[in-house]
């Protein structure tokens, strides 16, 4: 294990930084390094490593959400409120009748399949969008509109959202009945998970200022407490859904409103503890990738992402209707609502592992849409942020 920790570490490190020399985004180095170490190449990864890497991906994702929470501000979300609302559903949704019109008309699947392809498809990737924004508001660009703090909120949620129907529609697709309540535990998953995270917060802002103890203690605590949300998440999940993710994002937010000057020193720390799960995420990410898959993928495969996400873009634009937004911001958007990589690493192979019919077209669309979307996104995003963005001298 400790080997392959080290190849992780020293090759991923290396081609990102190779990848951000040639003006690229150093998250695609790291894609390839997981690709190149991983059991669809090279197979130099120890099976303890792999055995693991979901638990690892989501620690990385706990550190990269807890910073978003303690870099938002309450009041920044409140004034964007209904198109910050409207993202976390509307694109998703699109990009679902997408892919349902796409793929039953070029890749002959049944509605059900393409339902579920669909929900595979639609999650956007918060690995590679928060700290995106997260640097956003650091410099400032957007934040006078909320446009980084809009963009956070709803891509945090819109991963529940996906996820409640990829359940709902792999029980269908398995023979099951649709049940319509499911549908409700999207706003009972979200509005329980802030809950979580806020009670969480408002005791360790008590506790933390009751007891003196050094930064790294905290850090420690609100780690723990994070992996303890996703936990109860598991444990809840048969009779009530929560969501862990964004109880984490709202512990941090809490905190932020709290007691300010702790979430600034501790958003210096898990900057800090980022560099580290980043390289983490995404090389575990890259091995998760059969490349064999990619390869029989054919043109219509990448038509149908292509254009999936040409439904998804209207989506956001949609959500956007009313704002007070220009077409460059709306464009910016858009953009950032593009990239896909760990949900779908993640669910990907799901049905194929459940013996379903189009389990490899799924999987075969989950492969493409990581090496085709996340590559897109984090290019267009570091990009086009002070083209299309103002700046403002406050952060």
């Amino acid at each position: 294990m400790l080997t392959s920790l080290a190849l992780i570490f020293l090759l991923g490190l290396l081609l990102g930084s190779i990848f951000q020399k040639l003006k690229l985004p150093g998250l695609l180095g790291m894609i390839l390094t997981g690709i190149l170490l991983g059991p669809h190449a090279l197979d130099l990864l120890d099976g303890s490593i792999l055995s693991i890497s979901a638990d690892l991906r989501r620690l990385a994702l706990v550190i990269i959400l807890t910073r978003a929470g303690l870099s938002l501000n309450l009041a920044d979300l409140k004034k964007v409120g209904r198109p910050a609302f409207f993202m976390c559903f509307i694109p998703a949704t699109f990009e679902i009748i997408g892919v349902v019109i796409l793929g039953t008309t070029l890749l002959n699947l049944s509605l059900v399949e393409a339902l579920l392809a669909g929900t595979v498809l639609a999650a956007v990737s918060p690995a590679v969008v928060v700290p995106r924004m997260i640097r956003l508001m650091e410099q400032g660009y957007g934040v006078h509109k909320s446009i980084p703090q809009m963009i956070l909120a709803g891509a945090s949620a819109d991963d529940v959202y996906v996820i409640v129907l990829f359940t709902a529609f792999t029980t269908l697709a398995q023979g099951g009945e649709f049940q319509a309540w499911s549908l409700l535990e999207i706003p009972v998953s979200i509005l329980l998970g802030l809950l979580l995270g806020a009670l969480a917060a408002w005791g360790l802002v008590k506790f933390f200022k009751r007891f003196h103890m050094r930064d790294t203690v905290k850090i420690m605590i609100i780690l723990s407490v994070s992996f303890l949300f996703l936990e109860l998440e598991n444990i809840v999940k048969p009779f009530v859904p929560v969501s862990g993710l964004l109880a984490i994002m709202a512990l941090g937010i809490m905190v932020n409103r709290s007691y300010a000057t702790l979430a600034t020193r501790l958003s210096v720390k898990y900057n800090k503890l980022w560099v580290t799960a980043e390289v983490l995420l995404f090389v575990l990410v890259g091995a998760e990738v059969n490349i064999t898959y990619a390869k029989q993928a054919g043109i219509l495969v990448v038509v149908v992402i292509l254009l999936a996400m040409v439904f998804r873009m209207f989506g956001v634009f949609i959500s956007l209707v009313g704002t007070s937004l220009n077409l460059r911001e709306r464009l910016f958007c858009m953009l950032t609502y593009t990239p896909k990589a760990t949900v779908q690493a993640a669910i990907g192979a799901i049905p194929l592992s459940l013996n379903l019919a189009a389990g490899n077209m799924i999987l075969t669309i989950a492969v493409v849409s990581i090496l085709l979307t996340a590559p897109f996104g984090a290019i267009c995003m570091d990009n086009t942020y002070k083209i299309l963005l103002a700046k403002s001298n406050a952060k």
